[in-house]
């Protein structure tokens, strides 16, 4: 009797872009991608590879998220660049990082024998998650646009490469990211930092993967607990407002 209303975590805006974008990409990806994709997650069952934040750890990263994206490894070059590296960093397009650089990068080569190019910042190694992430973003690259799905000169081509890494089942890595909380103390000192990956906000992941998760017919996904507090409380509230609406739609029997 007393209860609120659920309420919508995003603007309309948003919400009508995310729905016009999973529309584009069930285009373009095929909706039976998006419906039986399995959804990854941060856990050994998925990553069963010791991770030591080598370039050697980070190639079998790297050739696992191939693999959950339907992404021939073999066809795409992986590289890592120092932090210092401006070259790399004017490229477009890039997964933005929260230090005015770049995150990741990917190139695709005028000669069509030569292979796509990955590559991620040397820093990003130190996080699994921030390296899954950006590695992710980056393979949406290679979807999208290395597969000429999409205009490189979109007006939202980050943004829908961003929605892309939910459509395709590493959205709680990418989600999670948005932004990431992180301590740090050494012998004389102590303190935290957050950084921000990605083109779009905790709030809009939030929603997309209530979405991705009402579209599978998933009430209480499992995976849902792997979300960070933030994305998860916004995943719930959007979870209500869909159920909400679509109660609406139905309307009374009888």
């Amino acid at each position: 009797m007393f209860g609120f209303a659920p309420k919508l975590p995003i603007t309309e805006e948003d919400r009508l872009w995310v729905e016009d974008a999973f529309h584009r990409l069930c285009k373009c990806l095929g909706r039976e991608r998006m419906l039986h994709c399995r959804v990854i997650l941060p856990q050994a069952e998925d990553f069963p590879d010791p991770y030591d934040k080598s370039e050697e750890s980070l190639e079998l990263m790297f050739q696992r998220i191939c693999e959950y994206m339907q992404v021939d490894h073999e066809s795409v070059e992986l590289e890592v660049f120092a932090d210092e590296t401006s070259e790399l960093s004017r490229l477009l397009p890039y997964w933005k990082g929260d230090q005015g650089g770049c995150a990741g990068v990917y190139f695709h080569p005028e000669d069509e024998t030569k292979k796509m190019v990955v590559a991620i910042r040397q820093s990003k190694l130190e996080d699994p998650m921030v390296a899954v992430a950006t590695l992710a973003h980056e393979l949406g690259h290679v979807i999208l646009l290395g597969g000429g799905l999409i205009d490189h000169d979109a007006e939202d081509m980050e943004p829908l490469t961003d929605l892309a890494t939910v459509f395709l089942g590493l959205g709680v890595f990418n989600a999670n990211c948005a932004a990431r909380f992180q301590q740090w103390q050494d012998e004389r000192k102590q303190g935290w930092s957050m950084q921000r990956l990605g083109y779009l906000p905790e709030e809009v992941y939030g929603y997309a993967l209530a979405r991705f998760a009402h579209e599978r017919g998933e009430r209480k996904p499992e995976w849902a607990r792997h979300l960070s507090t933030n994305v998860r409380a916004y995943f719930k509230g959007a979870v209500d407002w869909i159920e909400k609406r679509e109660r609406q739609r139905s309307g009374p029997i009888g």
